[in-house]
């Protein structure tokens, strides 16, 4: 039975991830934060949840240190406040990229070795189409976004010889709590209005899809959008 591990796993893509891999016969390790959301996931056969602030890299491990696992999803991460990168409050910027960068590649160096040691494994990183063009009032975001995506590829050339695949998920509009602290309500509602945007179960049938494929083919990127989303941000 393969073992997966995904960050970000009480709500989102995250939690779409771990319900569709865990009845796909996964054995699955859900970390967040969310401690309702995860005693809710372990009453799910097959679910194993850790409780953890990604950014505390000591706890993570002295928690995960030990554990093996084939796949690794790193999909935690964080929208800053929007605005103007010269109004950004500086605690912000540090959180954004220690949640959405420094955090990734500390559990992604905890967990690759052990791959590359056992000759097979896959990464993949939740990214963005942030990562690829410049935005407004996203400068921050965008960076990490970007900073990861670079850091993904340069991966996959590292550890291809030792049979471990590495995939970044670059996707635009899907439908998830991401702008819940930096929109209303109501511009949430208006953001994701008509049905068009990506479900987050979109994604998690994706990530299914990649590894169903023979371990000798890697999918090094995938961008998932809206088929009418023109903007590449949004």
């Amino acid at each position: 039975m393969l073992r997966v591990l995904v960050t970000g796993a009480t709500s989102g893509v995250g939690r779409a991830t771990v319900m569709h891999l865990v009845h796909k016969g996964y054995e699955v390790y859900a970390l967040g934060r969310n401690t309702e959301a995860l005693a809710q996931m372990r009453e799910e056969k097959g679910i194993t949840t850790f409780e953890v602030d990604l950014t505390d890299t000591r706890a993570v491990e002295q928690m995960l240190g030990s554990l093996e696992v084939d796949i690794l999803v790193n999909n935690a991460g964080m929208m800053p406040p929007l605005g103007a990168f010269q109004n950004a409050n500086p605690i912000d910027i540090e959180r954004a990229i220690a949640v959405n960068f420094v955090a990734q590649v500390a559990l992604t160096r905890l967990l690759v070795p052990g791959m590359c040691r056992r000759g097979e494994g896959h990464v993949f990183f939740t990214g963005s189409t942030a990562a690829h063009t410049a935005v407004a009032n996203m400068a921050v975001y965008c960076a990490t976004k970007s900073a990861l995506s670079g850091f993904a590829q340069a991966l996959r050339l590292d550890v291809a010889d030792h049979g471990v695949r590495v995939t970044e998920i670059v996707a635009g509009r899907i439908e998830t709590c991401l702008y819940r602290d930096t929109l209303t309500e109501d511009k949430r509602a208006a953001l994701y209005a008509g049905g068009i945007s990506v479900q987050p179960e979109h994604v998690a049938d994706m990530i299914s899809a990649v590894l169903d494929l023979p371990w000798s083919v890697n999918v090094s990127r995938f961008d998932i959008v809206p088929a009418r989303q023109v903007a590449l941000v949004g």
